[in-house]
C-alpha cells in the first residue's frame, strides 16, 4: 500500500511538498506569511499531528494528511501531482480508520475548498478568522 505512517526522516521532503504547495495555491498569503508559517511547519505543526505519506511509484513522498483526532489538519499534494487521486487516497485511508472527518479550509483557497465539497464533505459553519486570529477566514467542513 504506498501509504504508511510519516517517519521522522520524512520531514524534509514533507517541508517541500508543504512550500511548492502553499506556493501554488495558496496565493492570498504574502511572501512574510508563507516564510513564518514554513518555520511554524518544521518546528511545531509536523511533530503535533498524527501524519499518513503517500509514496509515489517510484518510491518518492508525494502528498501527506495530517490528523489531530478525526480532524484533517492539513493534507498536502505535491502540485506535480495534483488531480491524480492522491489526496482523495490519503482521504480514503483516513476515513476507512476513523470513520467521521472534519477539516477547515481557507475560504480564500477555492480550489481546496471545491475539491472537499467533491469528494462528499458539506459545509458546517464559517469563521472570520483564521486559528491563529488572522483575516483569513475559513470555512469548517465536515464528512
Amino acid at each position: 500500500m504506498p501509504i504508511r505512517p510519516r517517519h521522522p526522516d520524512d520531514n524534509p521532503r514533507l517541508l517541500e511538498i508543504w512550500h511548492r504547495a502553499v506556493l501554488a495555491t495558496h496565493h492570498f498569503l504574502s511572501e512574510a506569511d508563507v516564510d513564518a508559517l514554513y518555520g511554524q511547519m518544521r518546528d511545531l505543526y509536523l511533530d503535533a499531528v498524527a501524519i499518513s505519506v503517500y509514496v509515489g511509484e517510484n518510491g518518492q513522498l508525494a502528498g501527506f494528511i495530517g490528523l489531530t483526532e478525526r480532524h484533517v489538519e492539513m493534507l498536502f499534494v505535491d502540485p506535480t501531482q495534483h488531480g491524480q487521486g492522491i489526496g482523495s487516497r490519503l482521504l480514503d485511508d483516513a476515513r476507512a480508520r476513523l470513520g467521521e472527518l472534519t477539516l477547515d479550509v481557507n475560504e480564500q483557497n477555492p480550489a481546496a475548498h471545491g475539491f472537499y465539497r467533491r469528494y462528499g464533505f458539506h459545509d458546517t459553519g464559517r469563521s472570520e478568522t483564521d486559528g491563529q486570529g488572522r483575516p483569513f477566514p475559513l470555512i469548517h467542513m465536515a464528512i
